[in-house]
Order: structure tokens, then C-alpha cells, then sequence
């Protein structure tokens, strides 16, 4: 027999009831859109596996910047095509290639957008991988040279932070060191802490043309059956100066998110990536689900979890939501 004066229900019975007790809440601060650059002028291409996201030249992307800004999202991450490709990976911190011609025209365009530069070299490498090779190994200290040129020019261009998604040893205290070498004390890092090997990301290859020529990344992305190990990529991170900490993907690794933001006090980001985003937008073009509500819940969820910044592709589309509810 339960007590019939106990009703939980009570706290539920209508909308302003709801909305006054609601312990989590969701708003376009808490995102960060991810853009792809290429190289040319008036490109605007969609994505095939990425519904309703483009390849933008730098012109465009200035263009998606201001309304990404006028939503009330705070930041974009610049990701890109580069015009060349070699083994190890230079055009990533060639001043004219897309990303940093981006981060430049889009600092000047919206001035208080912040600007997050994505330092990895899988995009601009002929093969595909993260760093420098030795045969089919990814040469860990030799990559952290390269990567500490990639920071400091897109800092150079103006980026605000540094997020660099390799998962090499000792990258955040090598990208620390090269950025406060070259005056850019104020620049912050966004550190991949937490990046699995993981089957979601596919979509984005196909929008970085970043898919490994050989073999995979599990020689230096993260198991998905390891939970501890997160933490101690976490501590390491901090510990060498990292000032966020990134948990990718999202949406599977919800409890490693929990973990963390226990675990830690400096503020956690996740990335609801691409093959994540990529589900969702084929099962509501089939009509199989309500979009709007089935994204919301999904970062909501992300938030619960103890996520202060969320990568997204939705970020658009749920600021538009969250403002039509206001």
C-alpha cells in the first residue's frame, strides 16, 4: 500500500511546473558548431553522410559565422581541406591554407565569436594518419614538433583555442610550451583527453577526407571497453596544462562523462560527433522519429551527464528550437 500523500506526479502536472523544477536546462551557450573549409571561393557543398552540413570556402564560412553568432552560439571549431597533402603534413600550418584564412576572416568578421583551431595532421597527411610515420608506426615525439607548429599558427590567424584531437603522449605540455614561446599566454587549450577508437566517427572522414590509408588509429586512440584509463588521460592532460577537457564521442560514452566531471573541476567538453549526428538525420528524413525532440533529449542527456561545452552538429538547428520556446 503506498502513502497516497507522496505523489511525485505533482511536480510534473503542467508545463510551468515542470519548467520550474527542471534540474537540467539546455541553451545555446552551451555549444560549439563545428565548420569544414575548403580551399576556393563561393563553395558551398553539402556533405553527403551529413545532411544539412557543407564544405564552405572562407567566404562562406564568414557568412555561416554571422549567424551562428546572432543564435547566441558562442564559439565554432574550424576544421579543413587543405589545397596540398604531403607525408607529414605542412599544409596543416601553412598560413594560407583554408583553416587558418578562416580563423583570420572570421575573427574580423565576428570579433565575439570565439574561435576553437582543431590541431591534428590526419587531413593533411598523404596517409591519412595523426602524425609523422616510421613505416606504420606514428612517431610520437617527432609528431608533437609538428603538431607545436600547427598551434601557433592558428594562433597566429587569431584562433582563441587550441584543440588539438590526436591523442599523442605529452602533445598538451608540447603545444603549452610552443604557444607561451610565442606570446600566446592567453591562448587556451582545449585538450581530445578522452578520444576512443571509435566506429561513429566515419561520417566525418568522409567530410575531412581523413580516412587512414592503411590500418587504423588504435595504436593511439582509446580502447571503448576502458573506463579507468580515461581518468588518466584526464590527469595527464591537466597536468601538463590543458584548460578543458574533451570527452569524444558523446553520446556512447555518456558514464566516461560522469567519471570525468566527478573527477575533475576544470570545465568538461564533449563532441556529439558526426556517425551520432549522421543517425538521427536518416532516421527522421525516414520519419521514424521527431527530430526536434529526439536532439534535445540527446543533448540534454549530454549535459546531465556533467558536459559544461557541447561539439555539435545540431548546435543550429536546437538554438533555433530553444528560441522558438522562450
Amino acid at each position: 500500500m503506498y502513502n497516497q500523500k507522496l505523489r511525485p506526479r505533482r511536480m510534473r502536472i503542467t508545463p510551468a511546473m515542470r519548467a520550474m523544477v527542471r534540474e537540467t536546462t539546455l541553451s545555446a551557450k552551451d555549444f560549439v558548431y563545428p565548420i569544414f573549409v575548403v580551399p576556393g571561393e563561393h563553395v558551398k557543398e553539402e556533405i553527403p553522410s551529413m545532411p544539412n552540413c557543407y564544405h564552405l570556402s572562407v567566404d562562406n564560412a564568414v557568412e555561416l559565422a554571422k549567424e551562428i553568432a546572432s543564435l547566441g552560439i558562442p564559439a565554432v571549431e574550424v576544421f579543413g581541406l587543405p589545397e596540398y597533402k604531403d607525408a607529414d603534413g605542412s599544409s596543416a600550418w601553412d598560413p594560407t591554407s583554408p583553416v587558418q584564412r578562416a580563423i583570420k576572416a572570421i575573427k574580423a568578421a565576428v570579433p565575439e565569436l570565439m574561435i576553437i583551431g582543431d590541431v591534428c595532421l590526419c587531413q593533411y597527411t598523404t596517409h591519412g594518419h595523426c602524425g609523422h610515420l616510421e613505416g606504420h608506426y606514428v612517431d610520437n615525439d617527432k609528431t608533437l614538433k609538428l603538431l607545436q607548429k600547427v598551434a601557433v599558427s592558428q594562433a597566429e590567424a587569431g584562433a582563441d583555442i587550441i584543440a588539438p584531437s590526436d591523442m599523442m603522449d605529452g602533445r598538451v605540455a608540447a603545444i603549452r610550451e610552443a604557444l607561451d614561446e610565442h606570446g600566446f599566454q592567453n591562448v587556451s587549450i582545449m585538450s581530445y583527453a578522452v578520444k576512443y577508437a571509435s566506429g561513429y566517427y566515419g561520417p566525418f572522414r568522409d567530410a575531412a577526407d581523413s580516412a587512414p590509408q592503411f590500418g587504423d588509429r588504435r595504436q593511439y586512440q582509446m580502447d571503448p571497453a576502458n573506463a579507468r584509463e580515461a581518468l588518466k588521460e584526464v590527469d595527464l592532460d591537466v597536468m601538463e596544462g590543458a584548460d578543458i577537457i574533451m570527452v569524444k564521442p558523446a553520446l556512447a560514452y555518456l558514464d566516461v562523462v560522469r567519471q570525468v566531471r566527478d573527477h575533475i573541476h576544470h570545465s568538461v567538453a564533449v563532441y556529439n560527433v558526426s556517425g551520432e549526428y549522421a543517425m538521427v538525420k536518416a532516421a527522421a528524413a525516414n520519419g521514424w522519429i521527431d527530430e526536434k525532440r529526439i536532439v534535445l533529449e540527446t543533448l540534454t542527456s549530454m549535459k546531465r551527464a556533467g558536459a559544461d561545452i557541447i561539439i555539435t552538429y545540431h548546435a543550429l538547428d536546437a538554438a533555433k528550437w530553444l528560441k522558438e520556446e522562450e
